[in-house]
């Protein structure tokens, strides 16, 4: 009896719970399929991640800040500067001195000018009022010569360092270089052209030293 009981044991077959058992270890799961695909995906990423990596080193290379700048560079840039800031400086303070003397001197001169052009005025009246006589002719009066050559030297003198009469008579009024002073009836010249010149005028160099003091044509 106990013999057939073994071999009874022995080749019983297994139930329907055994079978279940050993169809899932067989048998892979859906979420052990999924988990080998994560694998797999995992794998990739892990392939692209040196790359990334790489990309990420070189940014981080690029953004790196920049090496310091040697002091004595910075010192020496910075004396070069200053001393382009004192030459600027300095040529501005030359052309503003020059630019003042220059006014000094012109204004200077201006006043001297002044003083003198009574006297050529006076000159000028006496010459008028000598009496006629032709150079070079035996009655000419040597005293008269003198006094002409005299003034023709001191005019000379006045053109070479700028000083010029203004052109009056047969010019048309302007108020910058005239002064006008009355109106006269006048058969030779047209409205508003100066026919007479009681005062003659000057300048120096392109300034207005004396208007001149004319009559104007009705």
């Amino acid at each position: 009896m106990s013999r057939k009981k073994n071999q009874e044991v022995k080749t019983e077959k297994p139930s329907a719970e055994n079978k279940e058992d050993l169809k899932e270890n067989i048998d892979l799961s859906p979420e052990e399929e999924n988990t080998e695909g994560t694998d797999e995906a995992g794998g990739e990423a892990g392939a692209e991640k040196p790359e990334a990596e790489a990309v990420a080193g070189e940014a981080a290379e690029d953004s790196a800040p920049e090496e310091k700048k040697d002091p004595r560079d910075e010192k020496i840039e910075e004396l070069n500067d200053k001393n382009l800031r004192l030459m600027a400086e300095f040529e501005n303070f030359r052309k503003r001195s020059d630019k003042e003397k220059d006014q000094m001197f012109e204004t200077g001169a201006k006043s001297v000018i002044e003083k003198v052009l009574p006297v050529i005025d006076n000159f000028e009246r006496a010459l008028d009022m000598a009496p006629d006589s032709g150079e070079g002719e035996e009655n000419a009066d040597p005293f008269m010569d003198g006094m002409k050559k005299v003034y023709k030297q001191l005019m000379d003198e006045l053109d070479k360092i700028g000083v010029k009469p203004i052109e009056a008579v047969g010019q048309e009024f302007n108020p910058e270089f005239h002064n006008a002073v009355m109106q006269v009836d006048s058969e030779e010249y047209d409205s508003g052209i100066i026919a007479q010149e009681l005062q003659k005028g000057y300048m120096y160099n392109d300034s207005v030293v004396r208007h001149s003091m004319v009559g104007v044509a009705k």
